[in-house]
């Protein structure tokens, strides 16, 4: 069985509708998908577990638009983030950088730590982190004492 290499993608303006009930991307190809439930808030640094998938969403101020990568996926084919306008950065353990302005990601053994400052980023900054058996939701609504991008070196 062959593999499929995985390509660093820049991500597309789509839409976004927050509802009570989550949040609701609207891709370029006219799909829609239910971020279910209301985010929790998270200051400073979040950390997903290992073996999670991890999207990041920053809206516009207007919060009807934003732009969507998902960090460290092999999953997702090529063609399909190209089509949808989800962009995908991957990264070697203890590597990041900034995915936007405001905001950055970095890998810090198995696991993806996100940073921002919605107020850089000029949205707000959703992180949703999921696998086959939960989803969940977060905000980032403050930066890290420390600034975005400053990593603290764990678990590596």
């Amino acid at each position: 069985m062959s593999t499929t290499a995985r390509s660093q993608i820049p991500p597309s303006t789509i839409g976004v509708e927050l509802r009570e009930e989550g949040v609701v991307v609207e891709y370029l190809d006219g799909r829609t998908t239910l971020y279910r439930g209301a985010p929790s808030t998270v200051d400073g640094t979040l950390t997903a577990g290992p073996g999670k998938q991890t999207h990041v969403l920053v809206t516009d101020p207007t919060e009807t638009e934003g732009v969507m990568t998902y960090v460290n996926d092999l999953k997702t084919h090529d063609e399909i983030l190209e089509d949808t306008g989800v962009g995908r950065v991957i990264f070697e353990p203890g590597d990041g950088e900034e995915l936007f302005p405001g905001v950055a990601a970095r890998r810090a053994g198995e696991r993806t730590q996100i940073e921002a400052d919605p107020e850089v980023a000029g949205g707000r900054v959703f992180v949703f982190v999921e696998d086959d058996w939960s989803e969940r939701s977060f905000e980032i609504v403050s930066p890290p004492a420390e600034g975005v991008g400053s990593f603290t070196a764990e678990d590596e």
